[in-house]
């Protein structure tokens, strides 16, 4: 029996985020002449946010030409965790869901324990893509949880990266809610008449993003003003465009100026030298990604900066996975020892 409610302000907003989040990703679904339609699967805690994001998705993908899932991840990781995941299963197939997946996962990874439970999930939600065919997972986060990993970026200092927060398509994954408050999904579930399962482990203050949500974000919006979270969302999404078109650029540029050299590449000083730091180190970056498959974090970037700004002699850089050295008017990549540690 299909769960069937009346629409309410908090339904339509969360129904609208995913029409329009489907229509982007897919916008030629609708009007697919493949006889078996194509499959998107949600990813289902059974929590307020990935249960109004399902409820939404079974309401709007066959109006698109779609068929919908659900892949419900269980970690293990509590007591009675089974129990829930069974719950979201029912839930989901109440919704009209077909087919819906329960994966049980051992989360032992490296990085802590929260690090190490997305990287479980993660491959599990890899695995079901593979073993359904399905064009797209979609994930439940939400405004909130963006304002949370722009914050964190900020505390760790990590670079304007970490500002970037989460993309709203990722491959294969997409994120429709990235503009829906997390209110907004807990209203959209009890106009619903749907029961969430709210997780526990979402109010234990031993997690730091735990204290972002329950302190740290309550005491900007009381210190500052309502819409801190409105805001720190956009930073994340005009940071994204600005690193996204600076990218494009880069892309463009070293293909005319990367030649190879012995063993590897080389780039021109005059030209890395004529264009703006954040364009030339992208251009560092890139070269040794396209040709070693390393990335360079941002202080051994700036070592290889510093041979175009700052050329007083010194010689070859060692750097992990490559070696690099101004020669001749020339920036020179080549192979070079692998540094575990580095």
């Amino acid at each position: 029996m299909t769960i069937r409610r009346r629409l309410t302000p908090a339904i339509a907003d969360v129904r609208r985020a995913v029409r329009e989040a489907i229509t982007a990703a897919l916008p030629a679904a609708a009007e697919s002449t493949e006889p078996r339609r194509p499959l998107v699967l949600v990813a289902l805690s059974g929590g307020p946010d990935s249960l109004a994001l399902a409820a939404a998705t079974a309401f709007e993908a066959p109006r698109l030409g779609l068929r919908a899932g659900a892949v419900i991840v269980d970690h293990r990781l509590q007591h009675g965790s089974a129990k829930v995941a069974a719950q979201a299963a029912r839930a989901a197939a109440a919704l009209g869901l077909d087919p819906v997946l329960v994966r049980e996962v051992t989360v032992d990874g490296a990085g802590g324990p929260e690090a190490a439970a997305r990287d479980a999930r993660y491959a599990a939600l890899d695995a079901a893509l593979v073993e359904t065919g399905a064009t797209r997972v979609l994930l439940g986060h939400t405004l909130d949880d963006q304002a949370e990993t722009v914050l964190l970026g900020l505390a760790r200092g990590s670079g304007a990266s970490s500002l970037w927060g989460m993309a709203r398509e990722s491959g294969a994954y997409l994120r429709p809610l990235l503009g829906i408050r997390r209110p907004i999904t807990e209203q959209a579930c009890a106009d619903a008449g749907l029961e969430p399962w709210h997780d526990p482990q979402n109010s234990h203050s031993v997690y730091t993003r735990v204290r972002v949500r329950q302190r740290v974000l309550p005491t900007l919006e009381h210190e500052l003003g309502p819409g801190v979270a409105e805001a720190l969302a956009r930073t994340a999404e005009q940071l994204r465009e600005d690193a996204e078109a600076l990218d494009h650029f880069a892309s463009e540029i070293i293909e005319e100026l990367a030649e190879p050299a012995e063993a590897g590449i080389s780039l021109p000083v005059a030209a890395l030298a004529a264009n703006p730091p954040a364009l030339r180190q992208r251009l560092i970056r890139l070269a040794v990604r396209a040709e070693f498959d390393v990335s360079l974090g941002r202080a051994h970037t700036l070592e290889v900066a510093r041979l175009v700004t700052e050329w007083h002699g010194q010689g070859p850089l060692d750097l992990p996975g490559v070696r690099v050295e101004r020669r001749h008017g020339l920036i020179v990549f080549s192979a070079g020892a692998i540094h575990p540690h580095g």
